[in-house]
């Protein structure tokens, strides 16, 4: 089973080496400290390769929420910072692409407004779909990240490079994701995770940098 990586993870392993410190001593916590570097290596290496990045639109984007009224959906709420992650994965050379099993018209329009051009509605196969997407991108599903939150994610979120998962996705969502998010979607989950390939990006910039003798 994957282990997922958050800042609120790392944090709860933290604490538990300081506990395994006063109990059981330094044995004990090299071990552990040895599990968090090889995990949050294996994780920051794949976020280094992300060059597109999928979404599920309700319970990453939104909080899950719909309002109805008698001619069906009438709004969703959307997270501006989300939005500001858009566009700065764009500036960062990572394309954005959203996936919902919805035919909804306030994605269309939220996607619309962030210049998001891959959008897949009534996606009832997001395996399928991502798939469809590598190769009509010609990616290599590695180069691929997808967040999700609920089941119907699990099998793209196995297939792709990097899977991630807002704080409040369902248990089995979160188990197989490689990176969790200490926030809840809908209120900056994807901002969170966009923020973290960004800088996974600089730091592979800044090591490329440093081999070749300057800094970028």
């Amino acid at each position: 089973m994957r282990q997922p990586t958050s800042c609120r993870s790392v944090a709860a392993l933290t604490m538990t080496v300081v506990m395994l410190w006063n109990v059981r001593g330094s044995l004990a916590c090299r071990r552990l400290l040895i599990f968090v570097a090889m995990n949050t290596y294996d994780i920051k290496q794949r976020a280094e390769r992300i060059k597109l990045v999928l979404a599920d639109v309700d319970g990453v984007l939104t909080d899950g929420g719909v309002y109805y009224g008698a001619e069906g959906e009438v709004m969703k709420r959307f997270n501006i910072r989300d939005g500001m992650g858009v566009e700065r994965l764009r500036d960062c050379g990572a394309e954005v692409g959203l996936i919902t099993g919805e035919a909804s018209p306030s994605v269309s329009r939220r996607a619309e407004k962030l210049k998001i051009k891959r959008v897949y509605l009534e996606a009832k196969e997001k395996k399928r779909a991502v798939e469809e997407i590598a190769r009509d991108a010609k990616m290599d599903l590695s180069e691929i990240a997808f967040i999700g939150d609920d089941v119907n994610d699990l099998e793209a979120m196995k297939i792709v490079g990097l899977a991630a998962a807002p704080s409040d996705a369902f248990v089995g969502v979160r188990e197989i994701a490689h990176y969790v998010c200490a926030t809840r979607g809908g209120n900056g989950a994807f901002r969170e995770f966009a923020e973290f390939l960004i800088e996974s990006r600089q730091v592979e910039t800044d090591q490329v940098g440093a081999q070749v003798g300057f800094g970028l």
